[in-house]
């Protein structure tokens, strides 16, 4: 900045001396500030000549990656709560699952339950104790 800024103050000190000898009789106020020109010279010539630009290149380059591996790591991150969020659904639903099949389990396994299952195929149940039989070798 200080290099452009030393252009203009030049360039408005060339400007002056060159009024003073023209007409050094009249004195007109200045119509054009610091600013205006430093803007007219900003926006006609530019701001960054083409040896500035090739040699900041790399650095743009650097920060453009930097920006895209920022943009893709929130992606990601997004893209894992999401997936956590559905496999504990999914574990929240798998624990109800197990528990209704095992409350189940341990009501069909009653024995009045089995009792009720099995006398449709003939089957009582014992009265009395079971026998032993006991068989002798000789």
């Amino acid at each position: 900045m200080n290099r452009f800024r030393e252009k203009i103050e030049e360039e408005l000190a060339e400007e002056d001396s060159v009024e003073q000898q023209e007409e050094p009789k009249l004195k007109e106020p200045k119509k054009d500030g610091n600013a205006t020109i430093f803007f007219k010279k900003l926006f006609t010539e530019g701001a960054v000549s083409k040896e500035t630009a090739t040699d900041i290149l790399p650095y743009l380059l650097f920060l453009c990656v930097l920006g895209m591996i920022y943009i893709a790591n929130s992606h990601m991150a997004v893209k894992n709560i999401r997936d956590i969020d559905r496999l504990s659904k999914e574990v929240k639903e798998s624990s109800w699952e197990y528990k209704s099949l095992k409350a189940d389990l341990m009501f069909k396994s009653k024995m009045t339950e089995v009792a009720k299952k099995v006398d449709t195929l003939g089957l009582e149940e014992l009265i009395e104790p079971p026998k032993k039989i006991i068989v002798q070798v000789k």
